[in-house]
């Protein structure tokens, strides 16, 4: 009987060590208004979306996903809830737990997330673009307003100012992405945010990475993509 006691308890002691082995991320939160459907943590593969895990939504609007990541990268929480759209919220994860809670009526907008220290500059730069998002949002009704009444002059002039915009938003990232040199953030920035910016400056944000960022996952990516764009050229 004892022996029989003491294999049970071996067992439950691995069983114990490999569920705490398993995962080495949570992400925690709720969804307000939320009374069924499916959430899940995504992230991005080579040519698809992957599911690392899922739960349903039955009553509660709380939920707990986790996963095992080797460093940081940018995951989705994704929400199906049977309205032929497809909602995501992107955050940039880290090992530990990150918490994300929201509502169902603006999923994406009211979307509150802490944890990385990634997401938390993520945020900084993002705050920054929804500005210059709106003055160009701006810009297009008055660009609107002036074609309609054909006023040449004026659309001479916020087509000037259309393009000074465009260039402070790439001057904005390449400065933020250079600040911020030891961080995944900078490369990622560089990947997606200003892909098609002059080389020189997206090489420049590559060299001044420290190295332990040039070999991060977007660290080497975006040394891949400097490589791809030399051979073109």
């Amino acid at each position: 009987m004892k022996h029989l006691l003491s294999i049970f308890l071996l067992c439950l002691l691995i069983t114990s060590c490999n569920s705490e082995t398993e995962s080495n991320f949570t992400l925690k939160g709720s969804i307000k208004g939320l009374k069924k459907g499916m959430v899940y943590l995504q992230k991005e593969g080579d040519s698809t979306i992957i599911s690392l895990d899922s739960m349903a939504i039955n009553g509660q609007s709380e939920f707990v996903l986790n996963t095992t990541i080797e460093e940081p990268i940018l995951l989705y929480l994704k929400l199906f809830k049977n309205d032929g759209e497809e909602h995501f919220i992107p955050f940039f994860a880290d090992k530990g737990e990150t918490v994300i809670n929201t509502t169902l009526k603006n999923f994406n907008f009211d979307a509150k997330i802490k944890g990385s220290k990634q997401q938390e500059l993520l945020d900084e730069y993002l705050k920054v673009m929804n500005k210059f998002n709106n003055q160009n949002l701006e810009l297009i009704e008055a660009t609107y307003l002036a074609q309609k009444n054909k006023d040449k002059v004026a659309l001479d002039s916020l087509n000037t100012v259309s393009e000074a915009l465009f260039k402070r938003k790439y001057t904005y990232t390449i400065q933020y992405a250079l600040n911020n040199n030891d961080n995944e953030v900078a490369a990622y920035l560089a990947l997606y945010e200003i892909p098609s910016a002059n080389p020189i400056y997206v090489d420049s944000i590559y060299n001044g990475l420290t190295e332990p960022i040039k070999q991060s996952y977007y660290g080497v990516k975006l040394e891949e993509l400097l490589k791809n764009k030399n051979v073109e050229e």
